[in-house]
């Protein structure tokens, strides 16, 4: 009696039904084994995400650098450039460089 009663159950025919039966196997197998599968993607969304990010990093260095250009067209500033970032000097002139300890 209790097999005539599991099979009137409608959890029970739902879980039998051969088109479920396939499909569970089938959902399964795409969303772990696949090539295709949904950690790939996921991975894949983590790759693009961390690109574009690198993206709009290099932009905002090209702004940046982009304006140093512009300042640099005038020769005065072009020389305090050099001076400064290349330790570069006129031929009668030294340079001393002071560098201070830091006491931790």
């Amino acid at each position: 009696m209790s097999f005539n009663n599991l099979k009137n159950n409608s959890v029970f025919k739902i879980l039998t039904n051969i088109f479920v039966l396939i499909f569970i196997p089938f959902l399964i197998w795409m969303l772990f084994f696949d090539d295709n599968s949904y950690l790939i993607h996921r991975k894949f969304n983590q790759e693009i995400e961390d690109l574009e990010n690198t993206i709009s990093f290099y932009k905002i260095k090209i702004k940046e650098d982009q304006a140093t250009i512009k300042k640099l067209d005038d020769s005065l500033q072009l020389e305090r450039f050099a001076r400064e970032q290349y330790l570069m000097k006129k031929e009668n002139e030294d340079i001393y460089i002071i560098e201070f300890d830091t006491i931790k």
